[in-house]
């Protein structure tokens, strides 16, 4: 089979780029002091708080890994990894694998974002970038143009491309009788790893790349590619993996899970 990468990011504001941009703060104010008024700047300026794509520092990756070898989860590196390392972790395995890329506005958010951050920290993706110039098949196939599916951006096709359509994928998730988002959501992530839950905020990004590959496995059941058997199959595939792990946050999950019912019948 084809590997699938399926992939969020978690990021808080880049504090250094913001002072970097703004040098009327002053090197005397902290981080969080930057922050602070970078957020209560844009709150003023566009009547909310979500900063600019190139300023969103990557501080989680999340992905589910799925190819013949099995199925698994997990987040990049370590709570303390430079962005850099992240960032080179994610490019790296697209270089040795190739896998398909599946996400939830991937290509809104976080495909910008690492194109962005990347851009910043000089990180080398040849692959990824790869449009037919080193090989061939990329030229009709690659990561890079929104109508191939190198990269499935889940939310930009079940909406057919059409923003207005958009859906939160917690909701689809749920009314497919998944677990959806537990405990947290992207706009709680900036605080609660200020306050040092690194540990909470990756646990999070995990809960969230499993929705996103349960909800890809019913697209592929609606697509044809697999059968009802199959699919049944790839979701308990994705239990069994998540009960051999005694990490709380897989636990609420499936505690959550086992008490909603099927949206299929």
């Amino acid at each position: 089979m084809t590997p699938v990468l399926v992939f969020d990011l978690e990021t808080i504001p880049d504090a250094d780029g913001l002072r970097r941009l703004n040098p009327q703060w002053g090197p005397d104010m902290s981080d969080t002091e930057i922050i602070e008024a970078a957020i209560a700047a844009r709150l003023e300026s566009h009547g909310n708080d979500f900063l600019p794509l190139h300023l969103h520092k990557v501080a989680v990756v999340g992905c589910v890994f799925r190819d013949d070898q099995g199925f698994r989860v997990k987040t990049l590196g370590s709570a303390d990894d430079p962005e850099p390392v992240l960032l080179s972790g994610f490019f790296k395995t697209i270089e040795r694998y190739t896998p398909r890329l599946v996400s939830w506005n991937g290509s809104g958010f976080d495909l910008p974002v690492l194109h962005y951050r990347s851009l910043i920290h000089g990180i080398p993706a040849p692959r990824y970038w790869d449009m037919g110039e080193d090989d061939r098949d990329f030229k009709f196939n690659n990561y890079i143009s929104r109508y191939h599916n190198r990269h499935v951006d889940l939310m930009d096709v079940l909406a057919k491309y059409n923003g207005r359509a958009n859906a939160p994928m917690d909701d689809l998730a749920k009314l497919c009788g998944f677990p959806g988002k537990l405990g947290m959501d992207g706009g709680q992530v900036w605080r609660a790893w200020s306050e040092g839950k690194a540990d909470e905020v990756r646990a999070y990004c995990e809960t969230d790349v499993v929705n996103t590959w349960l909800v890809y496995c019913r697209f592929r059941l609606l697509r044809g590619e697999l059968d009802r058997v199959a699919y049944e199959s790839e979701v308990a595939l994705v239990r069994d993996t998540l009960r051999d792990s005694d990490a709380a946050h897989w636990q609420e999950y499936l505690a959550a899970w086992d008490n909603l019912p099927s949206a299929i019948s």
